[in-house]
């Protein structure tokens, strides 16, 4: 969100000191002072000028990513009228209106959760590093004129007569007033169409702040389009109120979901997702090197530098709540967390989709599925778990219904929405995921994979070194190499399905763990094994090995497939010509002879050759 005319500065320098403790520490901001890793609230002190010249009459101080539960104090004089404040919301901005002193104190106390809405950083997916409470995503000061826009809120919509835009705008003032507030939208970019303005009434009975809602009509919208399917049109509405202006950068898409697929400005587009365990923007590029289409935020909020990046890159967002594991939570804060989140958000038009509840149950927890000592036995009559999903589909209910909810994502015998399956991992091999899907069957994979090294390490956050050493007798070579067998494998089996496929996750936050990504960013053999398996059209052995197999071509395009498909195996080769539906499947059968040790596909179109390898040795 743009400040318009506002001059801004950034707080530089910071002095941190763990709550009960004495310590000082110089920090930087934003950030996770690794020095306060294991305590359980940090406070940020520092001292700033008065950040106005002569045009100005206020100061607003701005805070992103404050995690979890903080107490802020300021200097100088609330226009509010309000002295500590509190907040809980991380990924919503905390903004403080002031008239500030010539020399003025922040100080700013983090505490770790204190309910369930810690996400999957108040679990051990993550180093104690990366969890330290703290303003994770950036802090500032601002100075404007009285009175100015402090806040501008967008949630487009998709009309039968084309677009609004529902407008929520937030004016601080020092007096009444009774004023009107310019808006003005542009195409941005090399999008060729007219800019249109309108304008709507404020009116303030004294200082504080006041929100109005207003809507704008969208004539012959340009619409945004995911990646593979279309332009990532957008536009910027400017607010301009006196001497003031803020600007925001939105996009019209509608979403909707529809069993395996989601349906976006009408069109079906199949999910090929990737989970997102960090909050880096270089890992959208990344999550597009995977052919994904989709990154699943997995119990935990994105800065809206990583939401700009999918804005541009066409990528689709699947935004959890910051909710994960078992245990209890109280589901009316959850459903003021719920409406917070979409409200922050929904200006984004890679938007696609809300989770609630990430994985409420422990599949091999004694008493649901038998325990750990039976994962690689699947004992299926046993594997029901009690879960209550009551709760999740109350805190659902709050989100607004211009885009789709997941209200659970679960493993086998939770009563879900979206499946999370570990063939190969928790349980079984990786080919135990026909069987799975046959027992529980799902239309959205929501998270599968395994764990591998990427560093000679024993131990590292979100990686259990038990099951990976039941699996692999090995170095980082082969321990790669199983990883890249199982999402391979997997990936495949499910696309042959039609569901939609999420991967666990694309980068780990340790030297091991389920990404296809190190923590450095650097691609595991996984990563060439995803991509393969996510290309849009791919063709596929639905069951590799010899003797009469099902040949399956998938076209995740949006316009129909014409294509030749052969193979080659052993002495024998073999080709046809395919159409294949937009978004679509076609099946056929072929004969692998006895002695063939590797099968090879081939899949080529008026877009180049794909090719698949199987070795069956």
């Amino acid at each position: 969100m743009g400040a318009g005319n506002a001059a801004v500065s950034m707080f530089d320098e910071w002095r941190a000191t763990a709550v009960g403790g004495t310590e000082e520490s110089s920090v930087a901001v934003p950030g996770k002072p690794a020095e306060f890793a294991d305590a359980d609230g940090v406070t940020y002190v520092t001292t700033f000028e008065d950040p106005r010249d002569e045009r100005d009459d206020a100061a607003v101080v701005e805070l992103r990513g404050l995690y979890a539960h903080a107490e802020v104090d300021v200097t100088g004089e609330r226009l509010d009228g309000e002295g500590t404040v509190t907040h809980d919301a991380y990924f919503e901005p905390l903004r403080i209106p002031i008239l500030p002193y010539e020399e003025n104190e922040l100080s700013v106390t983090c505490h770790a959760p204190r309910d369930r809405f810690g996400g999957l950083h108040d679990t051990d997916a993550v180093p104690e590093a990366e969890r330290v409470p703290g303003i994770w995503w950036g802090a500032r000061v601002e100075s404007h004129p009285l009175p100015y826009i402090d806040r501008m809120r967008v949630r487009p919509e998709v009309t039968e007569d084309g677009a609004v835009l529902h407008v929520r705008t937030t004016v601080v003032s020092e007096d009444p007033i009774d004023e009107r507030i310019t808006y003005s939208l542009k195409p941005e970019g090399e999008l060729q169409t007219r800019g249109m303005m309108d304008r709507g009434r404020v009116e303030t009975t004294g200082p504080g702040k006041t929100t109005v809602e207003h809507t704008i009509d969208v004539r012959d919208p340009a619409l945004w389009w995911p990646r593979e399917f279309g332009q990532q049109h957008r536009y910027t509405l400017r607010a301009k109120l006196g001497n003031s202006e803020r600007t925001v950068t939105t996009g019209i898409c509608e979403v909707d979901r529809e069993g395996d697929h989601l349906v976006v400005n009408g069109q079906e587009v199949p999910i090929r997702g990737v989970t997102l365990s960090t909050a880096d923007p270089a890992d959208v590029q990344r999550a597009a090197e995977t052919n994904a289409n989709l990154v699943r935020a997995r119990a935990h909020a994105l800065p809206r530098e990583v939401y700009e990046a999918c804005d541009e890159a066409g990528m689709l967002v699947w935004q959890d709540m910051p909710l994960s594991g078992p245990g209890a939570f109280d589901a009316d804060r959850g459903a003021e967390l719920a409406a917070t989140m979409a409200e922050t958000y929904s200006q984004h038009p890679s938007l696609a989709a809300f989770g609630v509840h990430d994985e409420p149950t422990d599949a091999f927890a004694e008493g649901i599925g038998g325990g750990l000592l039976d994962g690689l036995r699947l004992r299926w009559r046993t594997w029901r778990t009690g879960y209550d999903r009551s709760d999740a589909d109350a805190i659902a209910d709050a989100f607004p219904e211009h885009r789709p909810v997941i209200p659970v994502v679960g493993g086998p015998g939770v009563d879900h929405d979206a499946a999370a399956y570990y063939p190969g991992w928790d349980y079984g091999t990786p080919e135990t995921i026909d069987r799975l899907l046959e027992r529980h069957p799902t239309d959205v994979l929501a998270a599968f994979g395994a764990g591998s090294l990427a560093d000679d390490v024993e131990t590292a956050a979100g990686f259990d070194a038990t099951k990976h050493d039941r699996h692999v007798d090995g170095g980082i070579e082969d321990s790669q190499a199983y990883q890249a067998e199982v999402l391979r494998t997997v990936a495949e089996r499910a696309r042959c399905r039609g569901l939609g496929t999420v991967a666990s996750s694309l980068r780990d936050t340790d030297g091991a763990g389920m990404g296809v990504y190190s923590v450095d960013g650097d691609p595991k053999d996984s990563q060439a094994a995803l991509a393969r398996a996510f290309q849009p059209a791919q063709a596929f052995l639905a069951q590799p090995g010899t003797g009469t197999r099902e040949l399956v071509v998938r076209n995740d395009g949006p316009k129909p497939l014409s294509a030749t498909v052969s193979w080659e195996a052993g002495e024998e080769r073999g080709e046809r010509d395919v159409t294949v539906d937009a978004t679509g499947l076609w099946r056929d059968e072929v004969e692998i002879p006895a002695d063939a040790d590797v099968v090879t596909l081939q899949l080529s179109a008026s877009g180049g050759t794909v090719e698949n390898r199987y070795d069956l040795s």
